[in-house]
């Protein structure tokens, strides 16, 4: 049944992580769009368009190097972003049972356990100790 999309999408780049954060502005600018009335109307309009045209395009290129490498420069520019909310969201998951504080020498993030009073914490980069109260 599925067979010919198979064949059809063999050798096409298909959806990427770029595609995907394209396709869910569009789909914003969509929804947007519909609260919105005069010029800034068409121009949301157009954008969304512009990127649903856009991401059709990269799904169905055969040019898997050239989709790959802007993959990849898009996943470069985010990483830190998304590195900053991993570290968030594991800090926000530990807040009950650990603490986190930043080596005064070498500022790296130390994780120490809570309710221990005043220890001595040694960094394990540059082994500076120092005195917190956790």
């Amino acid at each position: 049944m599925m067979d010919w999309l198979q064949r059809f999408m063999y050798g096409r780049h298909g959806v990427d992580q770029l595609n995907l954060v394209m396709m869910l502005a569009a789909i914003f600018l969509t929804i947007v769009e519909n609260f919105v009335r005069g010029p800034v109307f068409f121009l949301l309009f157009a954008l969304a368009v512009l990127l649903f045209v856009l991401v059709v395009f990269r799904m169905f290129s055969r040019n898997e190097e050239k989709r790959r490498r802007e993959n990849q420069k898009f996943l470069t520019i985010v990483q830190p972003v998304t590195r900053w909310g991993s570290t968030m969201r594991s800090r926000w998951r530990d807040r009950k049972v650990c603490r986190y504080f930043r080596c005064p020498h070498c500022k790296a993030t130390l994780r120490v356990p809570r309710g221990k009073g005043k220890i001595q914490i040694k960094c394990p980069v540059c082994k500076t100790e120092f005195i917190r109260k956790t």
